[in-house]
């Protein structure tokens, strides 16, 4: 569930990098706070980076580094991230504040050489967002465990909690915020199990559930292991979950799936699950932001993701690759994984070489290698 991401994310957004602020450039726009660090011998590279989800809270968002701080030091690039004018989860205000940040850089110490939109988690909706409305402001994005396809993140959560319904015969969908998870704790679980002792209904779960994440990935079993109850949703999101994000949340075109031999046939299931339909006014195009992506990108766009991420399954890597494909763009993404069962925890190897890769992309026109996440997924991350 999207409460559960507040942990990791914090980590993501400011890590063991927070504990050395010597050198940066801290202030204030408006109601957004921002850190700048810029070398010395800055060579013109700007990396704005937008940080994850902190949670539903009062106040404004937390100022923060990314693992990356150190990096861009050595490679004498500067960077810039916003602190964003509130928590929650808000990628059309935090882009406003990203841009804002971007621009008193630059009025500050002058114009880049490029630009490059970085973001985590939720700062991967925020990048991708960014790219697709503001083509002209940024030459290149990089996203770690990035919600890379924006709404359909939601859509994930909604149709994971249809499936467990459907199958657990439990009404979760009806119910309030505490009598969901007492339902969860009491009755969903015994009419389904636990991952590696499920019942006949939980099979045919776990069956839906792996097609619905992506497919047979590596370490899908360890994630249903650790995560299996924690992203079922509530219809009705308490105040500790993203409730501007849930309004928005659509199942109508979801397809699902289910391997054969398990007494329930795919069309039965597309026929007779309960679709989630977005409130009114949710999913316009008013605030694209909150609105399907289109996959018309214009710069290069490189992402790192789990195999087994369920907080941000690596579904949503899957369809913003079709996007792309429908919009003639395909060639301008690069994506990468690796073999994990959890959220964001990188090899720091691997996220230098992305941003290293992107640069070489940017500057000279070396398109780096990825991986092919709509072929066979089992062999994902294994370089």
């Amino acid at each position: 569930m999207l409460r559960t991401l507040f942990a990791v994310l914090v980590l993501l957004m400011s890590g063991t990098a927070r504990a050395d602020m010597t050198g940066l450039i801290e202030g204030t726009l408006g109601d957004t706070g921002y850190l700048i660090g810029k070398p010395d011998n800055w060579n013109g590279g700007l990396i704005l980076f937008a940080h994850g989800y902190e949670g539903e809270r009062e106040g404004r968002g937390s100022l923060g580094e990314s693992f990356l701080t150190a990096h861009f030091k050595r490679g004498n690039y500067a960077w810039a991230a916003a602190g964003f004018r509130s928590a929650g989860y808000r990628p059309d205000w935090f882009l406003e504040d990203t841009i804002a940040v971007r621009e008193h850089f630059i009025k500050t110490y002058g114009q880049p050489r490029w630009v490059i939109l970085y973001g985590g988690s939720m700062g991967g909706h925020v990048t991708v967002a960014g790219l697709e409305q503001h083509p002209d402001l940024f030459q290149g994005g990089m996203t770690e465990c990035g919600v890379v396809d924006g709404v359909g993140l939601i859509d994930w959560y909604y149709a994971y909690t249809a499936a467990a319904e459907y199958f657990s015969g439990v009404p979760l969908l009806d119910a309030g915020p505490e009598e969901f998870e007492k339902l969860v704790k009491g009755p969903f679980v015994d009419a389904i199990g636990r991952p590696g002792s499920y019942t006949e209904r939980g099979l045919r779960f776990a069956s839906v559930v792996k097609h619905l994440a992506g497919g047979d990935v590596p370490l899908l079993q360890e994630a249903m292991a650790q995560r299996y109850l924690e992203e079922l949703r509530a219809r009705q999101p308490g105040p500790a979950y993203a409730r501007e994000l849930s309004r928005h949340a659509d199942t109508r075109h979801i397809v699902y799936d289910i391997d054969p031999g398990l007494g329930v046939d795919a069309a039965t299931l597309n026929r007779d699950i309960r679709r989630v339909v977005p409130e009114q006014g949710a999913r316009s195009p008013a605030n694209p932001a909150f609105a399907p992506f289109t996959g018309r990108i214009r710069v290069p766009l490189m992402t790192l993701h789990g195999t087994a991420d369920l907080d941000v399954p690596l579904r949503l890597e899957q369809d913003y690759r079709r996007r792309t494909l429908a919009a003639g763009t395909s060639r301008l993404l690069v994506q990468r994984t690796q073999r994990m069962a959890g959220h964001c925890d990188f090899d720091l190897s691997a996220r230098e070489k992305l941003f290293d890769d992107l640069v070489a992309w940017i500057e000279r026109g070396i398109v780096p290698e990825g991986e092919d996440l709509l072929g066979d997924v089992t062999r994902l991350g294994r370089h």
